[in-house]
């Protein structure tokens, strides 16, 4: 009997888990994924604390001009720049990419890329 997809993207997820960790100079940013959403924060491993967060759910994304017309692949590239905005205006310019046992595909991709393009290092 196979697993179902959300077991097996947990053990991918706790696979990646154990070689990735976010420090204070060098956090990690990670990315949840839902079928209408998609979600981003940043966190400091070693004080078990969220920095930076944001979504496609977060006020000045979802007020911005013609963002009901986006693809979700469109809006994960918005929330990449919104993130690494944000880590900007706090002084962290280096993170880890966490993607979470997500395919480095689609809307991860977009995430990773927007943020990329929006001057965060990773």
């Amino acid at each position: 009997m196979s697993a179902s997809k959300d077991k097996t993207r947990l053990r991918r997820k706790l696979s990646i888990r154990k070689r990735v960790s976010g420090t204070e100079e060098r956090p990690r940013l990670t990315v949840f994924r839902s079928s209408k959403h998609i979600y981003a924060q940043v966190i400091d491993d070693t004080q078990s604390v969220s920095l930076v967060a944001t979504s496609t759910l977060a006020k000045e994304l979802s007020k911005a001009e013609g963002s009901d017309k986006k693809t979700k692949r469109e809006m994960a590239e918005q929330v990449g720049a919104a993130i690494a905005k944000a880590c900007l205006a706090k002084g962290i310019t280096k993170v880890v990419f966490d993607r979470n046992g997500y395919i480095y595909h689609g809307r991860v991709q977009a995430l990773a890329d927007g943020a990329r393009k929006a001057g965060l290092d990773f």
